[in-house]
Parts: C-alpha cells; sequence; structure tokens
C-alpha cells in the first residue's frame, strides 16, 4: 500500500471528493510517479517508478486517465484555492495568460494542428511545427525562498485548430474565446478577490476586453497594444432632448506612433524592480487615459502606457489596461512579470516531461498535460512547507553556482522526503537494513541516480 508524507496528504485531500475511492488511490500512484520518474511521463514510467513493473492489472492505471469520470477544471478550481490560500491570502491576485505549443505526432491526435512554434522562431525566421495548442492560467506569485517571482499553471485548456472544428460540424472557438470562457470561470472561482490579467498581444481584442470591463466585479487585464490604434476622447454627454443613437466616441486623438515622435511629450523616468530577468532597470513612459474604438467594436475606455527605453536597447511599446486608475508605473511593473510564464514552459518540460507522454485518447490527452502542468503548482507547495520547517538546499557544481532554489531544486527536495518516508515507513526492529537498501535501489533506482 501506498504510504505518503503527512503534508501530502493533507495537500490531497481536498481533492478526493472528486474522485471515486479506487480512482483516487491509483491517481496518487501516477501522482508519486510522475514526480519520481526521471525520463518519459507516461504511465508505465510512472509505474516502473513506483516498482509496479509486474503489475498484472496496470490497465487500471491508464483508465485513470482515458475513462475515469472526473473533470480537470474542478481540479483546477481546488488547486487555485489552495494556491491563494497559502501564497495570497490578501491583496488583488495576478495571473498569467499564455498558449504554448506541444509538439506531437501521430494519426490517432485528432486535435493535433500545425501551428507556429514561438519557442524556435524569431523576427526572421518563422517556424511551424505540428502538436497541440494549449492555453494556460497561471498565478504569478513572489516566493521568497526562491527570490523571484514564479508562474503556477492551475488551468489549462486545449484549443484546437480551425480544422478541427469544421470537420466535426462546430463552431470555431478563437484564441480570445477560449480565454473569456477562461476568465469567466476563474471569476466564478474567486467571485470576491481583485483579478489582474497579464497577456500578450494575442488578446488585445476588443470584445475580450469589453467582457473584462462588464464583469461583476471587472476583471483588470493588461495587454501589449499596437502604436497605430485608433484612440479617441471619451463621448461628451449627451444633451436632453437630443434625436438618434447615442455618440460613441469623442475627437479622435493622435496615434500612439505620433505621441513617440512628438518633441512636446513628456515622458517620466522611472525604475522598475523587476525588469524581466535583468534586475531593477530605468525606463521612460508617458501615460494617458482615452477610448479604444474600431467600427462594429465593443468601446473601451482604456489607460495607455508608453515606454522608452533610454539606453536604447529595445524599441519603444505600448501597454494598455482596463484600469483607468491603475497607476502606470504598477502596470508596467505587473506586464513584465508575464515572462515567468516562459519560465514555467521551460519547467514543465524539463522536470515534468511534458512532450514525452503518448497518450491518443482524447480524453487521456485534454487531461495529462494539464496534470502535468498542475503538478508544478503542486511540487512548489510541498517545497513550500518544507522550506517553512527547514531552508531547502541548493544544488552546486564547481561550474554553476546559484544562491537561491530552482524550481530543480524544489523537486529534488519532494523526491528526497518520498523516498526518506518511505524508508522509516519499511523500518521495523527485525528489519535488514542491507537487504531493504536493495529493495528500494531496486525500486527508486532510475530515480535516485538521476537525483544523484
Amino acid at each position: 500500500m501506498l504510504t505518503l508524507p503527512p503534508d501530502m496528504i493533507a495537500l490531497l485531500m481536498p481533492f478526493a471528493p472528486l474522485f471515486s475511492q479506487p480512482v483516487f488511490l491509483r491517481g496518487q500512484v501516477l501522482l508519486v510517479g510522475a514526480i519520481l520518474a526521471p525520463g518519459k511521463r507516461t504511465v508505465t514510467a510512472a509505474l516502473r517508478a513506483m516498482g509496479l513493473a509486474q503489475e498484472p492489472h496496470f490497465q487500471n492505471y491508464h483508465r485513470v486517465l482515458n475513462r475515469a469520470r472526473w473533470s480537470s477544471r474542478k481540479v483546477a478550481g481546488v488547486l487555485l484555492r489552495l494556491l491563494v490560500r497559502t501564497l495570497v491570502p490578501h491583496g488583488p491576485i495576478l495571473c498569467g495568460l499564455d498558449e504554448t505549443l506541444e509538439r506531437r505526432r501521430g494519426a490517432k491526435i485528432a486535435a493535433k494542428g500545425v501551428y507556429r512554434d514561438a519557442a524556435r522562431s524569431s523576427k526572421s525566421c518563422m517556424t511551424q511545427a505540428s502538436g497541440l495548442r494549449w492555453m494556460a492560467l497561471m498565478l504569478l506569485v513572489p516566493i521568497a525562498w526562491a527570490g523571484r517571482v514564479w508562474a503556477l499553471p492551475f488551468f489549462t485548456v486545449l484549443a484546437p485548430s480551425e480544422r478541427y472544428h469544421q470537420q466535426r460540424g462546430r463552431r470555431h472557438k478563437t484564441l480570445a474565446d477560449w480565454a473569456r470562457q477562461m476568465l469567466l470561470q476563474l471569476r466564478r472561482w474567486l467571485p470576491d478577490r481583485p483579478l489582474v490579467i497579464v497577456a500578450d498581444s494575442t488578446y488585445a481584442v476588443l470584445e475580450l476586453l469589453d467582457r473584462c470591463v462588464t464583469m461583476a466585479p471587472a476583471i483588470t487585464m493588461i495587454t501589449r497594444l499596437r502604436l497605430d490604434a485608433a484612440l479617441y476622447e471619451p463621448a461628451p454627454p449627451r444633451r436632453p432632448g437630443a434625436k438618434g443613437r447615442p455618440r460613441k466616441k469623442g475627437k479622435r486623438l493622435p496615434t500612439l506612433e505620433q505621441v513617440r515622435d512628438h518633441p512636446k511629450s513628456r515622458w517620466r523616468k522611472i525604475t522598475v524592480p523587476r525588469w524581466y530577468s535583468q534586475g531593477a532597470r530605468p525606463v521612460e513612459i508617458v501615460s494617458r487615459t482615452c477610448v479604444w474604438y474600431h467600427s462594429g467594436k465593443p468601446v473601451v475606455p482604456i489607460r495607455w502606457v508608453l515606454i522608452r527605453d533610454p539606453l536604447g536597447k529595445f524599441a519603444t511599446q505600448a501597454l494598455l489596461s482596463t484600469d483607468l486608475q491603475a497607476k502606470p508605473e504598477q502596470i508596467v511593473a505587473w506586464f513584465v512579470q508575464r515572462w515567468q510564464l516562459e519560465t514555467t514552459f521551460q519547467a514543465v518540460r524539463a522536470h515534468l516531461g511534458v512532450e514525452t507522454q503518448r497518450q491518443w485518447n482524447e480524453p487521456a490527452i485534454e487531461r495529462t498535460t494539464p496534470a502535468l502542468m498542475g503538478l508544478f503548482s503542486l511540487v512548489t507547495l510541498l517545497a513550500h512547507g518544507q522550506n517553512e520547517r527547514e531552508e531547502l538546499s541548493v544544488r552546486q557544481a564547481a561550474w554553476y553556482a546559484k544562491e537561491r532554489p530552482t524550481f530543480a531544486d524544489a523537486i529534488a527536495a519532494v523526491r528526497r522526503e518520498l523516498w526518506e518516508y518511505a524508508l522509516f515507513c519499511t523500518l521495523s526492529p527485525k528489519t535488514d537494513v542491507r537487504k531493504l537498501q536493495q529493495a528500494l535501489l531496486q525500486r527508486f533506482g532510475d530515480a535516485l541516480c538521476y537525483a544523484a
């Protein structure tokens, strides 16, 4: 029978009502196996890591993903509440929204498509790849023991291609449509907390921004803004007795390109505490409020922030915020944390085996990648609890020195706790320690060698 450390049991108990008892017990085996497995995160690799390579009913573990009845969305809601309660008990909640490509091939993978591979593309060369497109919502929160902001995934959904929907006679949902539904669900999960979402220019869509503004309470959306966007003054007050439709906008304002090039623009110098990975960095900004309008689209009041580099190392860029009262400095500080999403995407590939799973069954595909993404957050919570009892150790090498723990150190600490707990739970006065060591090496051998 699987024995888990008390901290892990306490962390997993809120998820128990979402599963039947057999599925929950087998799910724990797969969860621990995914943490301990050194390479691919297939079901069979997880069973090998748990010493169950000779399990005669191995198909029952496959059924946890491809047949059992449970909801990934409900699991995401429980995970979010755990993260918020532990790491962000007060104040506004900052989340990042982005998509990533899981490179997969296979005739039986129905939802795959050909997409731009952002990780391998550049400004001069676009690379396309076959795979699955995932959209992820991540909690952006400072981790004190890591000394930086981490992006913790809690809600990941599959966004298939237009051809996939056409073949099934369904209406195609764009990335903005998926984002709207995900943010509505996020608001239902956290109805009373201020929410701030940072995203790239893909989500600078008037319909999506308008929906964020009209939610109750509203969600603050921060994205990039085109420098040639059509900006206007707010519509003037309607005169009593005036006929016809109310005006939607006022006088046309200069574009941000014109503001950038105008010699009388009043630039203000600020210092951003965390400018991506460079630490504190000075930039110059100018900001105003206006409405963004396009024919046939909703009118959205925004605050724009134009950012210029006094060192001349990057081109002038613009941000928008749907919260008109937000300070420009805060908008910039929030947005630059979005880069941590890319760090998380890299970490789940390197340490949790995303893109190594081999399911082709549609329910299994829709569950496995979100589960591995959520595992990043679970490992972080477990490491956070360990650090409160004892400071996490940092792996060092003669050619690589680091001051603060990274996710590699966090998952190593969780693995050590699992192995130590398995060892001491197996000990008894009559235990042959040498035989026990050999048995543990046979059971966890691959993972032990990987951690060493």
